[in-house]
């Protein structure tokens, strides 16, 4: 009897760890996992990040729409298709938007000089939304393209009515007034005739990766009563042969806008839009298949609208809506890995940086919802589970005319800082306190201390550009709504020139070597050498 008894304590125990074993496989292998940061940086270094959706993300009310049921939805490859490019082709440069694509000087530079203008149409036509004249406005970077010889010599092919003059370098970029323009970055002259697009235009356009010749522009504002949308234009006609129209009936906001410039990754393109959608395309040699969106809100909330550009980490997205939502998104699948609440509008585009195995992100908000005075945060998450690592918080204003109310906070993407500044992330924010200016601050990327703290003379919604010398020493060039440019040395904050060099500086600039090609509000491009 008491040898039986002894088997069935045995078998009651050995049951028992079978069970907990089973209990604890299928909760550590559960989509939804809570605070389990070691789990999920251990399988970063796979290919694809995995398809988990973390407590966060169940907040949200989302819905994913697949319209083509013939290709796969995984991404062929994780590889930046943007690096091997020569050239910019996307707002920031590349699929973290860091801007790779660093300016090179010789020694400290001292003074900025005008290499040329070129002047844009001025659209004096009445809208619901004002004038909107001509130049860049935000986030109005221009794009640089060197085509190679062979494409060069398919553009006489196909279309020999292109001036396209050499150099093989072009730059794009899309204007207030409603047209794409294509210059010679040499000399300033058009490379080619410019091309309408019909409404205002106020992001930055992209052209594909594999230099098939296409061309991505978004529209910002309608113009009287032209639809808002995506064109794509093939540079190899010199036509628009797509639009598709962002007044989309699966949208629950009924605003078309794409003022994000979108990025290319594996055999897709993706694009947030400001009728609260995100849309996966197909890229192909003749247009855009629209494969699957994702639309989503918030319990309890309207739809929110997208005005920042996605940036990415292998399989993940990362883009902040006008709620105060930061999101990252599985570009596989399009469903929400995970939701971080960064207090009111987040225009400004992230930046991605990797550590060891795992992505950090960089991100920052307005005062809008607010109302009128608030905070500006800014935040460094955990990319794969969206983690604050640390938060600073800036008191803002916003400032109300007439005619417009102009929102305090940071709109400008963050500048990463590499040689000597490598532990250094820099950002405006716009109106800080009771001031009508803008504070550049210097934090630490390990704990977000303040490092240095610079007043401009006005606020800006510019993204600062990086130069680095032959010590490796940075320099950030930036403008402000004034139209004053800056130089200033990196490590301590030091103002090295400071000059106004035009009406408005709202827009980004694209380096190119020592010189940056930079657009004004108004009419004006400019390019600027850096001495």
């Amino acid at each position: 009897m008491k040898h039986d008894k002894g088997c069935l304590i045995a078998i009651l125990i050995f049951a028992f760890c079978l069970l907990y074993f089973i209990w604890h496989i299928s909760t550590t292998n559960s989509p939804i996992e809570e605070e389990m940061p070691e789990l999920v940086d251990s399988v970063s270094i796979f290919s694809h990040l995995p398809d988990t959706i973390f407590p966060s993300a169940l907040l949200m009310d989302f819905e994913i729409k697949r319209y083509d049921t013939l290709s796969g939805g995984a991404l062929i490859s994780l590889d930046d298709l943007y690096l091997n490019n020569a050239g910019v082709f996307t707002f920031r440069g590349g699929i973290s938007r860091n801007y790779p694509n660093k300016g090179r000087i010789v020694g400290s530079p001292s003074h900025v000089e005008t290499e040329w203008v070129f002047s844009t149409p001025f659209d004096t036509v009445k809208t619901k939304y004002g004038r909107w004249g001509g130049g860049t406005g935000w986030t109005g970077q221009p794009l640089l393209i060197n085509w190679p010889d062979s494409l060069k010599y398919h553009f006489a092919q196909v279309n020999d009515t292109l001036i396209f003059n050499s150099p093989n370098a072009e730059v794009i970029f899309a204007s207030l007034c409603g047209d794409v323009f294509f210059l010679n970055p040499e000399t300033g002259k058009p490379s080619r005739s410019s091309i309408s697009i019909g409404n205002t235009l106020k992001g930055t356009p992209s052209v594909d990766p594999s230099l098939n010749g296409l061309l991505y522009v978004g529209h910002g504002v309608p113009r009287c009563t032209t639809a808002m949308g995506i064109s794509v234009i093939d540079l190899f006609s010199h036509e628009k042969i797509q639009f598709i129209s962002g007044q989309d009936p699966f949208s629950w906001k009924n605003w078309g806008a794409f003022d994000s410039s979108p990025i290319a990754v594996g055999q897709f393109l993706f694009w947030p839009a400001e009728n609260g959608l995100v849309y996966k395309f197909l890229r192909t040699n003749n247009g855009l298949v629209i494969h699957s969106v994702l639309r989503y809100r918030f319990k309890g909330n309207g739809a929110p609208g997208i005005e920042s550009s996605i940036a990415v980490f292998k399989n993940y997205g990362y883009f902040g809506d006008n709620h105060g939502n930061i999101i990252c998104l599985n570009l596989n699948n399009m469903k929400p890995v995970w939701h971080f609440h960064n207090v009111d509008d987040n225009d400004a585009t992230i930046v991605v940086e990797q550590e060891g195995n795992v992505p950090y992100i960089y991100a920052g908000s307005q005062v809008d919802r607010q109302g009128d005075t608030g905070v500006s945060q800014i935040v460094k998450l955990n990319g794969l589970n969206g983690k604050l690592v640390w938060k600073q918080r800036i008191n803002c204003r916003n400032l109300k005319t007439t005619e417009k109310k102009y929102d305090g906070g940071m709109f400008s993407t963050p500048l990463l800082g590499e040689g000597n500044c490598s532990d250094f992330i820099f950002c405006v924010v716009s109106l800080p306190d009771s001031s009508l200016k803008a504070d550049m601050i210097a934090f630490s990327k390990e704990n977000g201390d303040i490092k240095w703290k610079l007043r401009l003379d006005a606020w800006s919604w510019s993204s600062p550009v990086p130069f680095y010398n032959e010590h490796d020493s940075l320099f950030i060039l930036t403008g402000d709504v004034a139209g004053n440019m800056y130089i200033i040395e990196g490590s301590e904050g030091k103002v090295l020139f400071k000059e106004k060099m035009a009406q408005n500086f709202e827009s980004s600039p694209l380096v190119m070597g020592s010189s940056v090609i930079v657009g004004s509000r108004g009419r004006n491009m400019y390019k600027f050498s850096i001495k």
